[in-house]
């Protein structure tokens, strides 16, 4: 791909690259007609000529356009300056929870209300019949100021409400990987993501209790020396129990965690909008008798430095051969 610092693509001006992924490049550029600065992300040459990428950004594009939210991403434009299709975004000052993590945790309180602010994003996409499909802590950023973002709907799945209630038999957006194919990241998939079914919005909540997990015991909620055993421990075994960690939390919000990775889609939360209200509920209260907020192995909103993110930058399609990160 050519230089583009200095350049222009439509009224934005590119000042410096930020990130890439295997979708595109992500840049900061100022936005010349509203006086602002904003994220670019820009499609490679060679993925820009082949239908099915393309589709994919598009697609992406449009699916988080539609959701006006303060935990999602916002997306300004799509758009194609001299054959190279582009997205701006807003851009964001912090880092993902993955960053945050760091290999370490949070205490409890503040877990519950980064994964509430999460189910609240979940639940706009839900409303408007969208399935996130790849939550995990590299999809979830935390700015300077102390919001909560849910980044890259790259794999999000749109249920047509007007067409077909049944979410069970809707279609996806636009497929475009044969039939079968596993997407989403080990470890956050959940069990009808693995046996490569259609999902429905309690498939977000299963990874959302997969990050939940993450955030209170600094542990993967399911893990295995390869993708295919990772993926068996999601299917066949139950995950240790979080308190086991050192961490300590109330037992509410232990068995939310473990309500939430239910193998059985029918047996989880039924919205996200009742899981956040869960979290709140378990965040407000008093700390039970005895107990104490275990402190914080990260800290929140510490990073300095503008980053930029575009919905889909680090976007990851796994396929059973692929291995764990």
């Amino acid at each position: 791909m050519r230089d583009l610092i200095g350049r222009t693509l439509g009224h934005y001006r590119i000042v410096e690259k930020i990130g890439e992924g295997g979708m595109g490049e992500v840049y900061r550029a100022r936005d010349e007609t509203l006086d602002r600065d904003v994220a670019i992300k820009v499609l490679p040459e060679e993925v820009a000529e082949k239908p099915d990428r393309l589709a994919r950004f598009e697609r992406e594009a449009k699916a988080v356009a539609k959701l006006n939210h303060p935990n999602i991403l916002d997306v300004y434009e799509l758009g194609d300056h001299e054959g190279r299709p582009f997205m701006a975004t807003e851009l964001l000052e912090g880092e993902t929870l993955r960053d945050l993590l760091g290999g370490g945790f949070l205490g409890w309180r503040k877990a519950t209300e980064i994964g509430a602010a999460i189910a609240d994003g979940l639940g706009a996409a839900h409303e408007a019949g969208i399935y996130h499909r790849d939550l995990k802590p590299s999809n979830v950023f935390l700015t300077a100021d102390g919001r909560v973002k849910v980044l890259d709907f790259g794999l999000a799945r749109h249920r047509d409400a007007e067409v077909d209630k049944d979410v069970t038999h809707a279609p996806t957006i636009t497929r475009q990987t044969d039939p079968g194919t596993v997407l989403g990241t080990v470890g956050y998939m959940s069990p009808e993501q693995v046996r490569a079914e259609t999902v429905d919005q309690r498939s977000d909540i299963f990874s959302l209790g997969c990050v939940l997990y993450e955030m209170v015991s600094g542990q993967r909620a399911f893990t295995g020396d390869s993708a295919v055993e990772t993926m068996n421990a999601i299917l066949k075994e139950e995950p240790t129990d979080v308190s086991a960690s050192g961490a300590e939390l109330p037992p509410e919000l232990a068995g939310t965690i473990r309500r939430c990775l239910e193998k059985r889609p029918q047996a989880r939360f039924q919205s996200a909008s009742d899981l956040a209200y869960n979290l709140r509920t378990i965040s407000s209260a008093s700390l039970p008798s005895g107990a104490q907020e275990t402190p914080s192995r990260a800290r929140f909103g510490k990073r300095a430095g503008w980053i930029a993110v575009a919905a889909a930058a680090t976007m990851i399609a796994v396929v059973l051969t692929t291995v764990l990160k």
